[in-house]
Formats: structure tokens, C-alpha cells, sequence
């Protein structure tokens, strides 16, 4: 008895042991992860405010100020301004941006600007212009391209480094703006329009929203050596995708113009934009010009604008080519008529996602929320249907699908209503629940996610694997909230999720926005869409595989053959009949910047295949190929040009600035970083802006006016006492190991 009680009580133990082990490496682990956001930096002067550095007095009217640890002393923040030239040309545009970095302060400065593109994008060219010089960047590896910037920089020359974060989300480093200096950079890219429901339509974001970025997760993992603990991080360049944000209170910054030429190529009807004021110029009956009518805006919303053909004039069938050394490349844009003999609609299955996360305070939550009320409304009784919200928590309003009864549509009505916005932005699990499909075989219902939000995270890849994952039958579609939805997250879901991408920027488009995904959501025009050609001709086709389409959307595919003989065959399924179209390539009209967005498909459909588990060394050395031989900006090239006449003494002092992004509109501020941000005397490294005052002029302020202390800018994530955590979490994985070490001898040694 003795001796059973002995082996008990040393099992327990054992067990106790290991409890007590995985808690102390659960404890470590946090701790590492607390010390994740801050970044060291070389210390300013101890004494005096230093070079470069000013007091609060000496700052001029409006001035934005980082504070840093030298108390009293204040580093000038760079500014960007940046100007639009857009031209289109048929259903492709070509658009420079000419950003000017301006450096108020009397030190020399290394700016970092955090700016979005569309999703899109093939970005091909980088110019420097310094003074009449300008300087043109080159195409290179990502690593090299930094080792060839971080150079230039040390060495005191002027340099900018383009880098893509995300398809959507890219860094410009600008290298030596002197003091007082403004540094020109031009960055120039293509993208085809997109077409739906009669309009082409042209979306460039102004603003990179903050990101919410899930934390590491943990794990204890058994190997048959023993037990490992090993981390996940779900955004592994977490740091990279963070900026300071200006509180609204301190004004606006970062102003951008826009002048935009239209060569549509057919008579041209109504012209607008949902998101600003514009001017447009008629130059004929398919040629036009617009510009912001306010001139100049603040960059805190997307740029959305559409045209559209003439009643009666849009064309059915448009085939464009550029010819290269390489091969010819093409673009087709089909619209299928629609069928006369529709099918009878089918019951749905729709679980409405709804983001009421802190990013979607304010205006975003009540479109979100009006939209879902209208896609209530829309049910039947023949329908099934759910409600899920998540912050960072996640409620289901039923168990499962009910039945769309007016009662339990009422209920959910009521529910919807309730709803607030608040928390971070845990978007996986909410997706894993609604991709649940307990009756994968009920082909009787068409299964539909309709998923509303901003898309303001950072683990996008994570989430398209459990899209690829999950889906089955289900489709997934998108509805951008807000003025600056994340669209590499929206249209990428929507496109793995094999369903379509609604864009709503403001309540006053609720119900029109709706109206169309209606439409689209009762059912799918084509189907099973297959591009073939002479197996002379060869021939590589992206998107591949081409997407389903829904009502009012035209087949686009990007391709590349060895000649212009034969034709391609598009074949698919339309509204359950048989459809095929044929396209002699010979009868294609002159393009340009075809080849570019061919390339920049086929390094889409190529990173989005990451998440089925290829492999990964292969996709990286065709992106590689494809990017450096295009000369296009990706995950592993970037665009770096390098002025070869030295301004800064390499022994200056160079002090690195972010540059501070607006809020986008209508986002509240304390929704998304809560009222810590407001402690006033956080003190940070001059390198490292942690908080931004805005100068006025105190005795002229009237009363009620901001101070300058009640102004400021945040970065997404806090700081943390980074060094003691840092301690703390390698001293307690230090026990961990010890005690897991004792107990396996002390097991070794029993048996």
C-alpha cells in the first residue's frame, strides 16, 4: 500500500512538475512578446537638445513635433506631400506618383513613409530628383537592395528604397534629406480598371489604416526526444506594417492632388466619385480630364472613381496586345449576355460575419450595421441563416442555420442593432465558424458568407490558408466597410473565397451597394470558365483558374503566346447552359503595359498558391524570375536608386523619422487605441517617434483650443519596458529548462 501510495504520489508529482514547467515557459514566452514593439536606438545628446533638435517655442505656427528623451527638446517631423497623375487608356491605367519629402528640422534626416497602392499594382519605376538631376532606381533582389541603400546612407548619399510589405502596403525610405531640404521621389505602376455592373471603376487608397496584428500563440509540442515549447507568430513583419498616427485633434497631414486623363476609346457617359469633389473637362465625346475640385486633400480616405460608356455604346468584347522580344501579351474583357432562360432561384444558406471590432467605430459600424439589416430583410422563409460578430471575442447568434422565419429575421434585427463597436480585430476564428458547413453535401441550398469589415489586420496569409483550407462548397463574399478598407485582404478573400468583393465607403451607399451584391449573392452567371488555345500558339493565362462571375461582371484574363495565329477559347458554364466565345488574336487592337500586368497576375496567382502547402523555395525562385525580369517591385525585389555625389558627412549625426499617417476618416480614435494613448509624458528615443504635439501659438489660442500636450500620435502598438521583459522572460525559460532537465534525470534514474 505503502508503495502504491509512493508511486502515486511521485506521478503526481511528476505531473505537478510539468504543469509547473509549461507555466513558466507560457509566463517566458509573454514576457518575449511584450518585448516585441520597441525597437533601440542610438541615444541623443544628454545634455542640451543636440543637433537637429529644437525647443517648443522654436517651432513655427502648426508644426508637428516629436517628443523625445531629452527633456524640453523636440525633433521636427518630415512631411510628405504627394501628387497623382493618372491616365487611362481603355480599361488599363498607368499612374505616377511624385511624393515630396520635406525636412523642417536643422538636422539631416532619414524619412519613412508607410503608404498604400492598390492591390494590383505592378509597380515598375523609381526616379530620384535632386535639384535638375534625376536619378533612376533598379530592379534588385530585396536583400541586395537594402545592403545597397544602407550603404548609401552611411556613406552620406542621397537614396530611396522601395519595398512591398504587402500587395497593397509598400515602404519608401528616403536616405540624407538635409536640413530645410525637400527630396522628390517618383514611383510609377500600372493596373487594369475593374468593370461591374455597367462601370469601370478606379480605387487608389490614401491611407495605410492601423493594423491589428494577433499576438504569438504557444504551444508544447512532443518530439520522441521529449516535449518542445515553440511559438507561432501569425505576422511575422509585424513592425513593419506599423506607422505613428496623428490624433485627429492635431489636424490633418500628408496632402495629395490628383489630375487623371481618360482615352476611353468609346463614347464616355456619366463620370463621379463617390469619395471627393472632382472637375471634369469633356475633350470630345471619349476623352476627358479630371481634378480634385478642392484642389488639394488630406490623404485620411481612398480615392474612388468610376465612368462609364455611353448608353448602348459598351463593348461586348474588348482584346488588346503588346508585342515584347519575349512574345506577345494580350488582354481580353468579355461580357456575357445575359440568359434569357434564367434558373429558378435557389434557397441560400447565409451566415452574415459582422466586424465590431474598435477599427470600426463611428461611421464604419453603422454602415456595417445597415448593410446587414438590409441582407436581413432580403430572406426568405425558404432561406437559412446566422449571425456572427467578433472582436476580440466571437459570438454566434444561434447554434446553427435557422430557418429565415419573421421571427427569428426580427430577432437577429434586434440583435444587429445592439451591437457596438470595441476590441481588437480577431478575425480567424469568427472565419473558421462561419466556413463550418455541417451538411457538405446539401447541394439543395446555395451556402454564401457574407462577411462585413475593414479588413484592418496583418495576418491576411493565415487567413487565406484557412480560406483554401475550409471552403468547400461555401462561397465567400467580401463588403469593404469604411473610408480605407483593406483590399488586399477583401478582394483576396473574395477571390480564394470564390466570390466577389462590395466596396462601401459611406451610409448614403448602403442601400445602392447592397442592391447590387443582392443580385449577386441569388446567383452566378458563369461557371467552370476555361481559356484554351492552338497548341501552336502555346500560351499562360492569368488569373488561372479564372474565377466564377456573378451579374454585371466581364471576364478579364491576361495571357501570353508565341504568335498571333488561332484563336483563345473561353468556355465556362453561363446560368447552367453551355457558353463559349472565340477571339481571333490577330484581330487585337494595339495596348501598352499589357506584359507588366500579365506579370503582375502571375506573381499574385503564384504567392496565393503559398497556402496549399508547395513548395515554398520553388514559388519564391518563380516570383524572383518573374519579378526581376519585369522589373516590377514584390515580396523579394525592390526598387532602389543612389545618388553618386556624397552631401552628409559620414560622420554626421542622422536621426530616422516616420512619417505620421492621418486616421482615416471617420474612425474613432480611441475605439482603436483606447485612453491609454493619452498619458502626456511617455518619453521616447529621438529615433523612435512615440508621441507627436502639434505646435500653436498659446497666447493667441482661443479658448477651448488644443494644446499642444493634448495633441499627439500613437504608433498600433504600445511600447513595453522591452529590456526587463526581455530579462524576465530568459531567466524564467532558464528555470523551465532546469526543472525539465531534473525531472528527465530523476526519471531516467527511477527507471
Amino acid at each position: 500500500m505503502r508503495r502504491t501510495h509512493a508511486i502515486t504520489v511521485a506521478r503526481d508529482s511528476r505531473v505537478l512538475i510539468r504543469i509547473f514547467n509549461v507555466v513558466l515557459a507560457a509566463l517566458a514566452f509573454s514576457a518575449l512578446v511584450a518585448s516585441f514593439p520597441v525597437q533601440t536606438r542610438a541615444q541623443t545628446p544628454e545634455t542640451g537638445c543636440g543637433e537637429g533638435l529644437i525647443r517648443r517655442n522654436d517651432a513655427g505656427t502648426g508644426e508637428l513635433l516629436f517628443k523625445t528623451s531629452v527633456p524640453g527638446c523636440y525633433f521636427p517631423a518630415p512631411r510628405v506631400a504627394a501628387d497623382f497623375a493618372i491616365d487611362i487608356s481603355g480599361p488599363v491605367a498607368r499612374t505616377r506618383v511624385t511624393q515630396r519629402f520635406e525636412n523642417p528640422a536643422d538636422g539631416w534626416v532619414e524619412g519613412v513613409y508607410l503608404f498604400p497602392l492598390p492591390e494590383g499594382a505592378a509597380v515598375d519605376t523609381l526616379k530620384m530628383k535632386i535639384g535638375d538631376r534625376l536619378i533612376e532606381g533598379l530592379i534588385k533582389e530585396r536583400q541586395e537592395a537594402r545592403q545597397i541603400y544602407e550603404t548609401a546612407k552611411a556613406e552620406g548619399k542621397r537614396a530611396s528604397l522601395v519595398e512591398q510589405e504587402r500587395p497593397n502596403i509598400f515602404t519608401n525610405s528616403v536616405a540624407n534629406i538635409g536640413p530645410h531640404e525637400t527630396i522628390v521621389v517618383q514611383i510609377e505602376y500600372q493596373e487594369s480598371l475593374r468593370f461591374d455592373t455597367g462601370r469601370y471603376h478606379l480605387r487608389v487608397p490614401l491611407v495605410v489604416a492601423p493594423r491589428f496584428n494577433p499576438p504569438p500563440s504557444a504551444s508544447l509540442v512532443r518530439y520522441r526526444e521529449g516535449e518542445q515549447f515553440t511559438a507561432f507568430d501569425p505576422v511575422p513583419d509585424r513592425y513593419r506594417l506599423e506607422a505613428p498616427v496623428l490624433r485627429p485633434e492635431a489636424g490633418k497631414v500628408n496632402p495629395v492632388t490628383f489630375a487623371m486623363t481618360i482615352e476611353a476609346g468609346f463614347p464616355l457617359g456619366p463620370i463621379v466619385s463617390e469619395s471627393h469633389h472632382i472637375l471634369v473637362i469633356r475633350e470630345g465625346d471619349a476623352r476627358a480630364k479630371v481634378a480634385l475640385a478642392d484642389r488639394e486633400v488630406p490623404a485620411d480616405r481612398d480615392f474612388v472613381f468610376s465612368f462609364a460608356p455611353r448608353a448602348g455604346e459598351a463593348p461586348a468584347v474588348s482584346l488588346l496586345k503588346e508585342q515584347k522580344d519575349d512574345g506577345d501579351y494580350y488582354l481580353a474583357l468579355i461580357m456575357p449576355r445575359a440568359s434569357e432562360n434564367r434558373e429558378v432561384r435557389l434557397p441560400r444558406e447565409a451566415i452574415f460575419v459582422l466586424d465590431n471590432s474598435g477599427s470600426m467605430g463611428g461611421e464604419s459600424i453603422r454602415q456595417a450595421k445597415a448593410g446587414l439589416q438590409l441582407a436581413l430583410d432580403r430572406l426568405t422563409p425558404a432561406d437559412r441563416f446566422n449571425v456572427i460578430r467578433f472582436d476580440d471575442t466571437m459570438t454566434q447568434l444561434y447554434p446553427r442555420a435557422v430557418v429565415a422565419t419573421p421571427s427569428n429575421v426580427a430577432y437577429a434585427k434586434g440583435y444587429v442593432s445592439s451591437l457596438e463597436a470595441n476590441g481588437g480585430t480577431v478575425m480567424l476564428p469568427a472565419l473558421i465558424a462561419a466556413l463550418r458547413d455541417d451538411t457538405p453535401n446539401d447541394r439543395s441550398f446555395l451556402r454564401q458568407v457574407i462577411f462585413l469589415t475593414d479588413g484592418a489586420v496583418g495576418n491576411e496569409a493565415q487567413l487565406f490558408a484557412a480560406i483554401e483550407e475550409r471552403l468547400g462548397r461555401t462561397r465567400l463574399f467580401t463588403v469593404g466597410i469604411g473610408s480605407a478598407p483593406n483590399s488586399h485582404f477583401m478582394s483576396g478573400a473574395a477571390r480564394a473565397g470564390r466570390g466577389t468583393f462590395t466596396y462601401i465607403g459611406s451610409t448614403d451607399q448602403v442601400t445602392a451597394k447592397m442592391g447590387e451584391l443582392f443580385v449577386k449573392l441569388e446567383r452566378p452567371v458563369m461557371t467552370d470558365l476555361k481559356a484554351e488555345w492552338p497548341s501552336s500558339a502555346g500560351g499562360e493565362y492569368w488569373p488561372n483558374p479564372l474565377p466564377d462571375l456573378y451579374a454585371g461582371e466581364p471576364v478579364v484574363v491576361t495571357f501570353k503566346t508565341n504568335g498571333d495565329e488561332g484563336a483563345l477559347l473561353l468556355k465556362g458554364d453561363r446560368e447552367g447552359l453551355p457558353w463559349e466565345v472565340r477571339l481571333a488574336l490577330s484581330q487585337a487592337s494595339p495596348g501598352s503595359g499589357i506584359e507588366r500586368l500579365w506579370a503582375r497576375n502571375k506573381i499574385a496567382a503564384l504567392e496565393e498558391s503559398r497556402v496549399l502547402g508547395v513548395d515554398l523555395a520553388k514559388i519564391d525562385r518563380e516570383v524572383l524570375d518573374v519579378a526581376l525580369t519585369h522589373h516590377l517591385v514584390s515580396r523579394l525585389t525592390s526598387l532602389v536608386a543612389v545618388d553618386v555625389i556624397a552631401a552628409r558627412q559620414p560622420d554626421g549625426a542622422l536621426a530616422l523619422q516616420q512619417v505620421p499617417l492621418n486616421l482615416p476618416a471617420g474612425w474613432d480614435f480611441d475605439k482603436v487605441f483606447g485612453e491609454t494613448v493619452r498619458i502626456r509624458e511617455r518619453r521616447a528615443d529621438v529615433r523612435i517617434p512615440d508621441t507627436l504635439l502639434m505646435k500653436v501659438d498659446v497666447k493667441a489660442a482661443p479658448p477651448g483650443a488644443v494644446r499642444p500636450q493634448d495633441a499627439g500620435l500613437v504608433l498600433p502598438q504600445g511600447s513595453t519596458p522591452a529590456p526587463l521583459m526581455l530579462i524576465a522572460g530568459l531567466m524564467l525559460l532558464l528555470l523551465a529548462g532546469a526543472i525539465f532537465l531534473r525531472q528527465h534525470s530523476a526519471g531516467a534514474g527511477a527507471r
